[in-house]
């Protein structure tokens, strides 16, 4: 099949397709395939032959957007089979067959119906197909082929990212880089010169200059000042088919800011200012301001004022205001029209943020002069110190003087000052105040323990100008005089235990003086001397405003007495000394051995209810007497021979627990050893009849003392032994206890049983140290005082 191609209409492409067609020949030559029409004659063997390709093979073309109103020729298909007689039918498939392109089925001509655009789909895959008309059969095998859509110069390029806004600073070199711009061709790049961009500059000459190929925008001049032009707009225009006529284009336009740099040096509008302050201005405040201005902005037109030199540098200072960069002249001491009436200052001012590439513009500050003029103002009367602190001694006089404040006219007039107390609290209304001279005196009589401090403010004015009132705050001290006696610092609560030791401390006390230091710093403690020597309890002065109590006894007892008073006598150091009693109550106590204090009352112990010492030994030997029947009873009944077995159910249902704890291994002499054997056995020593016994039978006539003498543990065995062999005994699930105590203990009895009741002289005051389990002992053992003192 051969495929012609006539879509170089175009008289620009006709050279190219002619190319193209040649390049075709000379490349692919004519590759011709046919097809044996084999014949199948009957009683023949089907001959099969090798195929030749018959295509002769092209590229096809068509160009896009054709507007003509016929449609447009593709190509042409033809089969070496085709002899022109109509028997060989042509068909076309795949993408746009049928509908995009058609083809003439007999003579194989190929159209396009519809106008296509390249950059929508640039190229279509068909296939083509030759068959015999009549049978339908295929002359040439099925074959693919592509038709491309020629590109034409129908997109102009277009800026996707603009509109562009973009700085440069200020005073930059000719050639800095600014921006590139890029603008994009939906055309063929690869095919002639639709996408082939070239950018120029339509507005922003002759400041600035873009790059024909790459888009680079750049500065053209040099030391382009912000100060003179600060925005430029420049349009950039991007032109297909390399910038000939007749090339689409397309264009945007790009802000550029100029950003500032520090090359304007701070310039004051004036080299010499005056300023007019009065003499009541107050230290600290603003007085005036000054500015100097500065082209730049931002941080570059920061700067800072200082005074250089002059006469008022030590009077005014200057700061810096950061939003409105003036210089705030404020005042630093107070000023005195009559001594000074002006001052004169050099105010710098210089940029804090310095540019060194831009130096040689500089220096990058300035200079004025700055006179300061005094006004006169009438003062009011000055004191001749800020404040005053007097001092006046407690219950003095009224009248007594206090003190003296003094006041003068400051001004060149030295008019009368009169003084006054201003009554604005309660404390002013405690003194007064000599008009004339300024000696204020006491109007009520003061206690320093009441009040020790007061604060009074005096004012002062002119005879001539009472409007002018200035004020003084004075501090009135009230010094001490020893008119308080010491005291008892708090309320004590003194114990005392019933076993302590005599010289043991079981207090320390101490005092307080309502007067300061200096009247009743040091205490003094002792016991009246107008009482006897008290025999329970002494008093040390520890020369360090405290004092201790200690005991003189041995041990204390609650049942006899159970509080003590204990005058104190306490005396200051003051002049002339002062001194008060004072009586402690001392409460006794009993105590665990570490000092814990257990119970304070009485009502805890039987004495209270009218009980004797002796009465209480007597009600506790009777209950000994008890818990020993008690303990007998039972042992009696354990000793009983009762059968271990009861009732008649089986030993397997019962199991006979005993509980009893005996009062030691002495205990155990009272215990029938009995009780452990088989009653049967303790009453009479059976055997079985059909057995024969392994040890011999004790006689029915044997003496108990026999019986005693057996060894238990040796009978256990023996008895376990028959349980083990006597197939007549319980089964194995059964029960049989045996118990043994063993031998008796070497160490002798600690039961209570059989100590005597009676009295003994020996001192039991050591049970009281071997711990709370033996602290009832010592109560009931302990010593007691016979007599009851106070």
């Amino acid at each position: 099949m051969r495929i012609t191609s006539t879509s170089c209409i175009c008289p620009v492409l006709v050279c190219l397709c002619f190319v193209q067609r040649c390049y075709g020949a000379a490349h692919h030559g004519s590759i011709k395939v046919t097809r044996n029409q084999t014949k199948h004659i009957e009683g023949e063997t089907e001959v099969h032959h090798r195929p030749k390709r018959g295509w002769v093979w092209n590229q096809f073309f068509v160009l896009e957007e054709h507007m003509g109103p016929d449609p447009q020729y593709v190509g042409k298909l033809h089969s070496n089979s085709d002899k022109g007689d109509g028997s060989v039918k042509y068909i076309l498939t795949g993408e746009g067959a049928g509908t995009i392109f058609i083809i003439d089925d007999t003579t194989g001509d190929i159209h396009s119906t519809k106008s296509l655009d390249r950059e929508q789909k640039t190229h279509y895959v068909l296939h083509a197909q030759a068959i015999d008309r009549r049978t339908n059969k295929p002359l040439e095998p099925e074959s693919e082929f592509i038709i491309k859509v020629q590109d034409i110069n129908d997109n102009a390029p277009k800026f996707t990212d603009g509109p562009y806004i973009v700085t440069v600073p200020e005073m930059s070199e000719m050639g800095t880089s600014v921006l590139q711009v890029t603008a994009t061709d939906a055309d063929d790049p690869t095919y002639g010169n639709s996408a082939r961009v070239v950018y120029s500059i339509l507005q922003g000459q002759p400041y600035f200059s873009v790059d024909p190929k790459t888009g680079v925008i750049r500065t053209a001049l040099h030391n382009m000042d912000r100060e003179a032009r600060e925005h430029y707009s420049v349009v950039i225009q991007a032109k297909d088919m390399a910038g000939q006529v007749g090339g689409l284009s397309g264009s945007t336009t790009v802000n550029i800011t100029l950003t500032d740099v520090n090359d304007n040096p701070p310039r004051f509008p004036q080299k010499h200012y005056q300023l007019y302050v009065p003499e009541s201005a107050q230290v600290g405040s603003a007085v005036g301001k000054i500015k100097a201005n500065d082209a730049d902005t931002g941080s570059n037109a920061d700067m800072k004022y200082t005074i250089i030199n002059g006469d008022g540098s030590g009077v005014f200072s200057i700061s810096t205001d950061k939003e409105t960069r003036e210089g705030i002249l404020s005042l630093k001491k107070p000023l005195n029209y009559e001594k000074k009436k002006s001052y004169t200052l050099n105010i710098e001012g210089a940029n804090t943020h310095l540019d060194f590439r831009f130096s040689h513009l500089g220096p990058f500050k300035d200079v004025t002069m700055l006179k300061v003029i005094v006004g006169d103002v009438d003062e009011p009367p000055l004191f001749t110190m800020p404040s005053y602190v007097m001092e006046v001694y407690e219950n003095a006089k009224i009248g007594t003087s206090v003190g003296t404040v003094m006041a003068h006219d400051p001004d060149a007039a030295n008019s009368l000052v009169r003084y006054f107390i201003d009554h604005h609290t309660e404390e002013d209304r405690y003194f007064t105040i000599d008009a004339s001279t300024g000696t204020i005196k006491t109007a009520k009589i003061f206690d320093r323990e009441e009040t020790p401090w007061y604060n009074i403010t005096v004012a002062a004015s002119e005879l001539d100008n009472p409007g002018l009132v200035s004020h003084v705050p004075v501090g009135v001290r009230i010094l001490d005089v020893n008119d308080n006696a010491p005291e008892l610092a708090r309320d004590y609560d003194v114990i005392v235990c019933e076993n302590t030791k005599p010289g043991q401390v079981i207090q320390t006390i101490t005092a307080t003086d309502k007067d300061n230091s200096a009247n009743g710093a040091r205490f003094h403690f002792s016991l009246d001397e107008g009482l006897s020597l008290n025999p329970n309890f002494t008093l040390r002065n520890n020369e360090d405003n405290t004092a201790s109590i200690l005991t003189r006894r041995r041990r204390y007892s609650r049942t006899t007495q159970d509080i003590y008073y204990l005058p104190v006598l306490i005396s200051d150091g003051g002049v002339p000394p002062l001194s008060s009693s004072s009586t402690l109550t001392i409460r006794v106590c009993a105590c665990e051995r570490d000092g814990r204090v257990r119970t304070c009352h009485a009502e805890a112990f039987l004495s209270s209810a009218g009980l004797s010492t002796g009465a209480l030994i007597a009600i506790l030997l009777c209950i000994v007497i008890l818990l020993a029947i008690v303990v007998l009873f039972i042992t009696l009944r354990r000793s009983k021979k009762e059968p271990l077995i009861i009732s008649e159910e089986d030993v397997r249902e019962n199991v006979v627990t005993y509980d009893d704890e005996g009062g030691g291994e002495e205990d155990t002499e009272a215990f029938d050893i009995t009780a452990l054997r088989n009653p049967s056995a303790a009453e009479e020593l059976k055997y079985r009849r059909d057995v024969r016994p392994e040890v011999k039978p004790l006689s029915r006539n044997h003496p108990s003392s026999s019986l005693d003498s057996i060894d238990v543990q040796e009978f256990i065995k023996q008895r376990l032994a028959e349980a083990d062999l006597d197939p007549s005994v319980p089964p194995y699930d059964s029960l049989q206890t045996y118990a043994y105590e063993g031998h008796r203990s070497e160490a002798g009895s600690i039961s209570s049983l059989d100590s005597a009741t009676t009295y003994s002289d020996q001192d039991y005051n050591y049970l009281g140290e071997w711990g709370p389990e033996f602290k009832k002992l010592a109560e009931l053992y302990g010593e007691i005082e016979p007599e009851r003192t106070t």
